[in-house]
Protein backbone atom coordinates (compact mmCIF):
# COMPACT_ATOMS: atom_id res chain seq x y z
CA UNK A 1 0.00 0.00 0.00
CA UNK A 2 1.16 3.91 -0.82
CA UNK A 3 1.85 5.94 2.70
CA UNK A 4 -1.27 8.15 0.90
CA UNK A 5 -3.96 5.54 1.52
CA UNK A 6 -2.20 4.03 5.28
CA UNK A 7 -1.94 7.15 6.47
CA UNK A 8 -5.74 7.90 6.24
CA UNK A 9 -6.71 4.60 7.35
CA UNK A 10 -4.60 4.70 10.52
CA UNK A 11 -6.21 8.23 11.39
CA UNK A 12 -9.51 6.28 11.13
CA UNK A 13 -8.87 3.73 13.11
CA UNK A 14 -7.19 6.12 15.87
CA UNK A 15 -10.22 8.30 16.33
CA UNK A 16 -12.48 5.00 16.47
CA UNK A 17 -10.56 3.94 19.08
CA UNK A 18 -10.98 7.06 21.02
CA UNK A 19 -14.17 7.27 20.67
CA UNK A 20 -14.97 3.64 21.70
CA UNK A 21 -12.28 4.60 25.07
CA UNK A 22 -15.46 7.56 25.49
CA UNK A 23 -18.09 4.68 24.69
CA UNK A 24 -17.06 2.48 26.97
CA UNK A 25 -16.31 4.36 29.92
CA UNK A 26 -18.47 4.52 33.08
CA UNK A 27 -20.54 7.59 34.12
CA UNK A 28 -21.41 7.89 38.02
CA UNK A 29 -23.99 10.58 38.91
CA UNK A 30 -26.14 11.99 41.60
CA UNK A 31 -27.30 14.58 44.50
CA UNK A 32 -25.30 15.02 47.29
CA UNK A 33 -28.11 16.39 50.62
CA UNK A 34 -27.74 17.01 53.92
CA UNK A 35 -30.66 16.39 56.02
CA UNK A 36 -33.39 17.25 53.53
CA UNK A 37 -31.48 20.16 52.19
CA UNK A 38 -29.28 19.71 49.06
CA UNK A 39 -25.78 20.63 49.70
CA UNK A 40 -25.52 23.24 47.03
CA UNK A 41 -21.98 24.09 45.65
CA UNK A 42 -20.68 23.52 48.86
CA UNK A 43 -19.00 20.13 48.14
CA UNK A 44 -16.59 18.21 45.83
CA UNK A 45 -16.59 14.44 44.87
CA UNK A 46 -14.31 12.62 43.87
CA UNK A 47 -13.21 8.86 42.54
CA UNK A 48 -10.55 5.93 42.92
CA UNK A 49 -10.58 2.88 41.09
CA UNK A 50 -7.89 0.67 41.07
CA UNK A 51 -4.95 2.33 41.13
CA UNK A 52 -6.29 5.11 38.75
CA UNK A 53 -7.32 8.66 40.61
CA UNK A 54 -10.45 10.81 39.63
CA UNK A 55 -10.02 14.51 39.73
CA UNK A 56 -12.66 16.07 42.06
CA UNK A 57 -15.70 17.69 40.36
CA UNK A 58 -17.88 20.71 42.24
CA UNK A 59 -21.35 20.33 43.07
CA UNK A 60 -23.94 22.24 41.02
CA UNK A 61 -26.03 24.95 42.71
CA UNK A 62 -28.68 22.04 43.24
CA UNK A 63 -25.99 19.50 44.55
CA UNK A 64 -25.70 17.62 41.71
CA UNK A 65 -22.53 15.44 40.72
CA UNK A 66 -21.00 13.52 37.85
CA UNK A 67 -18.04 11.88 37.34
CA UNK A 68 -16.65 9.69 34.47
CA UNK A 69 -14.61 7.01 34.81
CA UNK A 70 -12.63 4.68 32.67
CA UNK A 71 -12.49 1.70 34.61
CA UNK A 72 -15.66 -0.35 35.73
CA UNK A 73 -15.37 -2.38 38.99
CA UNK A 74 -14.74 -1.32 42.83
CA UNK A 75 -14.76 2.38 43.49
CA UNK A 76 -14.16 4.74 46.02
CA UNK A 77 -15.94 8.36 46.41
CA UNK A 78 -15.21 10.61 48.74
CA UNK A 79 -16.77 13.68 49.41
CA UNK A 80 -15.21 16.64 50.60
CA UNK A 81 -17.80 18.69 52.87
CA UNK A 82 -17.61 21.60 55.81
CA UNK A 83 -13.39 21.06 55.86
CA UNK A 84 -14.10 17.21 56.22
CA UNK A 85 -14.37 14.32 54.18
CA UNK A 86 -15.73 10.84 54.01
CA UNK A 87 -15.63 7.86 51.68
CA UNK A 88 -18.06 5.43 50.33
CA UNK A 89 -17.28 2.03 48.33
CA UNK A 90 -19.36 1.91 45.31
CA UNK A 91 -19.60 -0.31 42.08
CA UNK A 92 -18.95 1.72 38.23
CA UNK A 93 -20.55 -0.29 35.79
CA UNK A 94 -20.32 0.44 31.43
CA UNK A 95 -23.15 1.98 31.55
CA UNK A 96 -24.06 5.14 33.71
CA UNK A 97 -25.41 4.86 37.44
CA UNK A 98 -27.02 6.85 39.79
CA UNK A 99 -25.41 7.78 43.16
CA UNK A 100 -27.64 9.85 45.15
CA UNK A 101 -25.61 10.75 48.58
CA UNK A 102 -26.65 12.03 52.20
CA UNK A 103 -23.86 13.52 54.40
CA UNK A 104 -24.24 14.07 58.33
CA UNK A 105 -21.72 16.03 60.44
CA UNK A 106 -22.34 13.56 63.55
CA UNK A 107 -20.28 14.60 66.84
CA UNK A 108 -18.32 16.61 64.93
CA UNK A 109 -16.93 14.26 62.04
CA UNK A 110 -18.85 14.01 58.90
CA UNK A 111 -20.65 11.09 57.81
CA UNK A 112 -21.58 9.49 54.16
CA UNK A 113 -24.34 6.98 53.05
CA UNK A 114 -26.32 6.31 49.75
CA UNK A 115 -29.72 7.62 49.93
Amino acid sequence: MNARRVIPILIVVCLLCAAWTLVSAGEVYGKIVEGSSSVGEAATVEAVCGGKSYAPVKTDKSGTYRLVLAETGKCTLTVKYKQQSASLEIASYDDAAQVDLVVAVNDGKLSLRRK
